[in-house]
């Protein structure tokens, strides 16, 4: 999943799109019970949709169907902690496992329940890792702690073969170091792939590779594409977990030198009286659409209770109150209010906010 495809499911639908979330298990033997909570829920779904006067039987048919395709992309067996299914009346239909427990829920709308997959992305840190060797130019995604090969769109870039007649001089030439075009257009290759995959989902850029490698990259690259760390050394066939762990240091200081800039930010917004600090304050100006960028530490939770209005964070996780009056999470309510009216949201170290009240935002004006 990246920002447009998050952007793109939670545009309005035709009723009824329906919304099915789950809790999963990740080993056994608590995950044998998911196949059958997931029936279990597919026959709520089919239940309301025929109660439902405002559902024709071909629409529900259609989302019955659409529901049940998108639970078969899912291996439960290899679950995460939670399950999304989505389906519409025309046939669309969507599954994903997020890295964090949802509660379990059928929704059914004139939208798609977004709010618990944009509280996974947005909390999750993202990069790319660019890859670079004589053989082939890997882009790696990186997701918190795992770190996968994107494959497709271009990637991965292999040089053009040798041809048989001129194969011997060609090898003598880039043993000798003369090859340096065709790496220039491997390298060109690689950088019409990244643009394409970074004009979608724009994330910090890591780049790996033995310095001659890294100097035809930035000679193509350009001023356009910002390289966020780098890490020097050959990583041909290297496993994730060995690029993930020479990362780890790039991303470390480039987290520090944004964190700095971000705290920049908010000081120089306070000082033109375009500054909010603390849930109380924040939340009401993000409903009124003045949001333009919410700082928030990663770790920040927080369960509320609406009291004349005004509401009342309390103490606690996500759950541990019920109730008409009660924002299961008043944090994720706000997030997905700033992205609605088109606003930026940061997320930075726990305790890194903590003379802003954890959350800080940027008003517009």
């Amino acid at each position: 999943m990246d920002a447009v495809t998050l952007s793109e499911l939670r545009k309005p639908r035709a009723y009824p799109a329906v919304s099915v979330l789950m809790p999963t298990h990740r080993s056994v033997p608590d995950n044998r019970q998911d196949p059958i909570r997931l029936r279990n829920l597919l026959a709520e779904v089919r239940r309301r949709l025929h109660d439902d006067d405002r559902v024709a039987h071909d629409a529900a048919d259609h989302v019955l169907r659409g529901l049940e395709s998108a639970a078969e992309e899912i291996d439960l067996r290899h679950a995460s902690d939670g399950l999304v299914l989505f389906a519409a009346p025309d046939g669309e239909h969507h599954a994903f496992t997020i890295d964090q427990p949802v509660d379990e829920r059928v929704v059914v709308d004139t939208g798609f329940a977004t709010r618990d997959l944009v509280a996974a992305y947005t909390r999750t840190p993202r990069y790319w890792l660019l890859s670079l060797s004589d053989q082939r130019t890997r882009l790696w995604d990186g997701r918190g702690e795992e770190l996968t090969e994107r494959t497709g769109g271009g990637f991965p870039v292999v040089p053009e073969p040798l041809d048989e007649a001129g194969s011997g001089r060609q090898a003598r030439r880039a043993a000798q170091g003369g090859d340096g075009e065709r790496q220039r257009r491997q390298m060109r290759d690689a950088v019409a792939a990244l643009d394409r995959v970074l004009a979608r989902d724009r994330r910090p850029l890591i780049v790996a590779g033995v310095i001659r490698h890294q100097a035809f990259f930035d000679e193509v690259a350009g001023p356009h594409i910002t390289v966020a760390g780098r890490v020097d050394g050959s990583f041909e066939g290297a496993a994730a977990s060995v690029l993930a762990e020479a990362a780890r240091p790039a991303l470390a200081a480039y987290e520090d030198l944004r964190e700095v800039g971000v705290l920049a930010e908010l000081e120089a917004a306070r000082s033109i009286q375009r500054y909010a600090g603390g849930l109380c304050e924040v939340t009401p100006l993000v409903e009124e659409g003045r949001g333009e960028h919410l700082v928030v530490e990663r770790g920040y939770y927080a369960p509320a209770v609406k009291a004349r209005g005004e509401l009342v964070p309390v103490d606690g996780m996500p759950g541990v109150l019920k109730g008409a009056d009660v924002v299961d999470d008043a944090v994720d309510d706000v997030i997905e209010t700033v992205l609605e009216y088109g606003g930026e949201v940061t997320f930075v170290s726990d305790g890194f906010l903590v003379d802003h009240g954890r959350i800080a935002l940027v008003t517009r004006y």
